[in-house]
């Protein structure tokens, strides 16, 4: 048997799937979207704490800024707040200057059953018992050989 050649090269090492969507211009939305966090993490904490937890920046076009809340109230308490977000927006570079503000629900609560559905609990201790119970109910019922 013969020895297998070898280039004298090294074998390429696979890049990172996150280096690999990156590195292209298929990667544009990725890199906006984490741009757009960063934004929002950088104004964040110029916002009153009461609405810290319930808005979000969802998009800069050029002087314009688009902020998510999650109901009404929050859309009101943000208005009165869009000078502060302006002024918030100039100091770390964005030449804003104006606010929209969008209202739309949070999204729904997952199921446990979806988010267990690979776990190792992905049924409950209940769904288990009464597993077992008709699993022994049915062998007791198993004609026995005489």
């Amino acid at each position: 048997m013969s020895e297998p050649k070898s280039s004298g090269r090294p074998a390429p090492t696979p890049k990172p799937a996150l280096d690999a969507v990156m590195g292209d211009k298929t990667g544009n939305p990725l890199r906006r979207a984490l741009w757009l966090d960063a934004l929002d993490q950088q104004l964040r904490p110029h916002l009153p704490l009461t609405l810290r937890n319930h808005c979000r920046l969802a998009n800069v076009n050029d002087e314009h800024l688009v902020f998510l809340v999650e109901s009404p109230v929050w859309h009101a308490k943000l208005r009165l707040a869009e000078a502060q977000l302006i002024d918030a927006a100039r100091s770390i570079g964005l030449k804003a200057t104006k606010v929209t503000i969008k209202t739309a629900s949070p999204a729904p609560p997952r199921s446990p059953a979806i988010d267990n559905r690979n776990g190792p609990h992905a049924v409950s201790a209940a769904t288990h018992k009464g597993l077992r119970d008709a699993l022994a109910s049915l062998q007791d019922t198993k004609p026995s050989r005489s």
